[in-house]
């Protein structure tokens, strides 16, 4: 009779502990969604935020307008060489005013100081394709400040949540999880968002770059092969 009742009450306090452990489980979040993981990281998100809008900003845009700038009509060149050697220069002023490229802006600029020295039109090409260049890398080099910054916002955060640990520590004279995760989560998700935004950035700066310097390289060889027309004739 003794075995059968603590029996019973064994089963009855196995039950009663296993319903409570599956009700603290339903009671814990399975997952955590992105949202309340990003707020976890604290203030410091808020200017990590700002730079990566910043960034996704001057990367579309500049990608779009070079692209644009690049996009030149097949045989250019060849139609303004075609035309500068019949003697119509006009066409030639026509068709580089009508086509919207820094290259053709470039061409047109030197068939109107036709007349000129040489070295004169060289120089104005020269000049224009400077200024055509400053134009494509408008706002590339805020990337590059970014690639620094954003790291270094994260480094912060990391700092910060460091200071929310022993804060909590000094206040309960406990240490234990209650005490240590509010800072753990600052330090790593301002980390990770500061390490993201300036890996973005980074790539974003060199990628454009790299479009730059091929779309220089073009104008380049253009405007050489533009100065051979003008000694040809």
């Amino acid at each position: 009779m003794l075995a059968t009742l603590l029996l019973q009450t064994a089963v009855v306090t196995t039950d009663s502990t296993a319903n409570a452990a599956a009700a603290t489980a339903a009671a814990q979040p399975s997952s955590i969604s992105v949202i309340d993981l990003i707020l976890k990281g604290g203030w410091i998100m808020f200017p990590i935020f700002a730079l990566s809008l910043v960034s996704f900003y001057i990367i579309i845009e500049r990608y779009i307008t070079i692209r644009k700038a690049a996009a030149l009509p097949d045989g250019f060149m060849n139609q303004i060489r075609n035309l500068m050697v019949k003697g119509d220069l006009q066409g030639a002023k026509m068709l580089s005013a009508q086509t919207a490229s820094p290259l053709a802006r470039m061409i047109e600029k030197g068939i109107r100081r036709i007349g000129q020295p040489l070295k004169d039109i060289e120089t104005s090409v020269e000049n224009v394709g400077k200024v055509e260049i400053a134009r494509l890398e408008k706002n590339i080099s805020i990337l590059g400040i970014i690639a620094g910054i954003a790291p270094m916002l994260g480094f912060v955060g990391t700092i910060v949540g460091v200071i929310n640990i022993f804060y909590a520590i000094a206040s309960t004279g406990d240490f234990g999880i209650a005490q240590i995760s509010g800072g753990l989560y600052t330090k790593m998700v301002t980390s990770a968002a500061g390490l993201i935004v300036g890996m973005i950035a980074h790539i974003g700066y060199h990628w454009l770059s790299i479009m730059v310097e091929r779309l220089v390289f073009r104008m380049e060889n253009s405007a050489i092969e533009f100065m051979d027309i003008l000694q040809d004739n």
